[in-house]
């Protein structure tokens, strides 16, 4: 038999394998994606107005902050880490944009200052947590307590006004026509962070790491200098959610990310990764975003009272985790 005999079916026996590697490796993702349908679909069954497209329009862009918010995330907790200081990082950087700009600078000017504020704090996290060798969830939580406290500060408590009246196109405008500025910001973000994390040697770094620090460091991985990246990157992620969501709505408010660290956690951990490190992707983490912002939504369309979303929310991270943990059962069990 002859190679050009043979090659016509090899081809399609190597298509099928790609496709069941793809979707061994998506496997988690596809199961979020296709929970977030049925939600939708069960809420459009009460309310019609939820499988409309500018309730998605609505969806897309109330969860656009936290989307980005939660890719930030991701990478400290690939690396084994956490941070709880960016729902406060995303407070302070609104209040220091807007007070900046009630002094006079421009959008822009005002914008590099605010996240000069997720610099700053992302520095300081990987600094007392790879140089001083502090436990993470101590030292953020120390700059969650400081960043929130500035936040007050800043203004006195009091909300503050965007002075310039084009800011709005930061989030609602399009480079890109036809594309809003939200969607835009979410994809090339989730495309390059998951190109980074599985593509690239130093994103390669950060698996290698939440697996086993000490491994890593055997083989040669700058474990210090990877975890420092994954904090000042989760900081600067938080502080342009800030940016984002201020030019939504045109206002800043110093409690303004009060609950958003705790959601970013949760749609990191139904996205699929671990707490304990070294899984997890970037899709998982936007699509466990989606999911906790359709949640809210349903809720407020079928006219549940928003107290309960807190708790939706929880039992969703809860049978996530479960599912985690039987499917990683069963995978040793084999």
């Amino acid at each position: 038999m002859t190679q050009a005999q043979i090659a016509p079916t090899e081809a399609p026996t190597a298509q099928i394998r790609q496709r069941e590697s793809l979707f061994s490796a998506y496997r988690t993702e596809i199961a979020i994606a296709l929970a977030i349908v049925l939600l939708v679909l069960a809420v459009g069954s009460q309310v019609p107005q939820a499988l409309t497209w500018g309730n998605f329009a609505n969806i897309t862009q109330a969860g656009a902050p936290l989307i980005i918010m939660s890719l930030g995330v991701l990478l400290v907790v690939v690396t084994g880490g956490i941070d709880l200081s960016i729902g406060s990082v995303f407070s302070l950087t609104g209040m220091v944009t807007a007070q900046a700009m009630a002094h006079g600078l421009g959008g822009v000017s005002a914008s590099l200052i605010g996240l000069c504020v997720g610099l700053l704090f992302g520095s300081i996290n990987g600094f007392l947590v790879t140089i001083a060798g502090l436990a993470p969830f101590v030292v953020t939580l120390i700059t969650f307590a400081v960043a929130g406290s500035l936040a007050f500060i800043v203004t006195n408590g009091r909300s503050m006004p965007i002075g310039d009246p084009d800011f709005w196109l930061l989030n609602s405008g399009n480079l890109i026509p036809g594309i809003p500025n939200y969607i835009l910001f979410c994809v090339v973000l989730m495309i390059a962070i998951e190109f980074f994390l599985k593509k690239l040697i130093a994103g390669r770094w950060f698996y290698a790491v939440g697996s086993s620090s000490t491994a890593a460091y055997l083989l040669g991985v700058p474990v210090k200098r990877t975890k420092f990246m994954a904090y000042v990157a989760s900081s600067l992620l938080a502080s342009f959610s800030g940016l984002l969501t201020i030019s939504y709505i045109l206002n800043a408010e110093s409690t303004a990310g009060s609950s958003l660290m705790l959601q970013a956690i949760a749609a990191v951990v139904i996205g699929g990764a671990s707490l304990l490190g070294g899984t997890g992707t970037a899709i998982g983490a936007v699509l466990g975003a989606l999911m906790i912002t359709v949640i809210q939504n349903g809720v407020n369309l079928i006219g549940i009272n928003s107290f309960w979303q807190g708790s939706v929310t929880g039992v969703a991270i809860l049978i996530a985790v479960l599912i985690d943990r039987f499917s990683k059962s069963r995978r040793g069990a084999v």
